[in-house]
């Protein structure tokens, strides 16, 4: 006896796939790197933080103490606020001084070893760039940069926080530049 065959309705046609949910925001990290960086985070949730931390060592420290705590850090904000996304960074170009420049080739090269290591990109922004972004001026003083965070809604320590939350504002409302 013959098998009967059905005809299938959904023969030819494009198979329906499940809707999916609207796309949450990615975690995204900006920092202004120092011994006292400033950061800003934007949360999956969409929630907005900033701060400061301290890398400067203590008399007892040895020379890469700084980089070890930057890199504990890290990973503790990955861990808490996580995964991150995406970092962006305010790439400096030139320093007053010469302690500066070591402390940011420091920080710069255990940031970007740490977002290899854990696949997360990283971008630098040009200092012009977030400035420019922020007031309109790409030469604007440190309390312009405070200034603008303020009319934005937020309450900055310092000009590292301020330098932070505009890197992230950027890095949101430009899609990293692309935008």
């Amino acid at each position: 006896m013959a098998d009967t065959t059905l005809a299938d309705a959904t023969l030819g046609t494009t198979p329906k796939t499940p809707m999916l949910p609207a796309q949450t925001p990615r975690t995204i990290l900006a920092l202004d790197l120092g011994t006292t960086t400033g950061w800003a985070i934007r949360g999956y949730d969409g929630l907005i933080t900033s701060g400061t931390v301290s890398f400067k060592p203590s008399r007892y420290d040895g020379g890469g103490m700084r980089y070890l705590r930057f890199t504990n850090w890290l990973t503790e904000i990955d861990r808490l606020s996580g995964p991150i996304g995406a970092i962006y960074f305010e790439e400096v170009r030139r320093h007053a001084g010469t302690d500066a420049a070591h402390v940011f080739g420091g920080l710069l090269a255990v940031l970007t070893s740490w977002g290899e290591l854990r696949g997360v990109p990283y971008q630098g922004v040009p200092v012009g760039t977030i400035k420019r972004h922020a007031t309109g001026h790409g030469n604007a003083p440190k309390l312009a940069m405070i200034d603008a965070a303020r009319a934005r809604g937020f309450s900055p320590a310092d000009d590292n926080e301020a330098d932070a939350v505009a890197i992230l504002l950027w890095a949101i409302e430009t899609n990293g530049g692309v935008a």
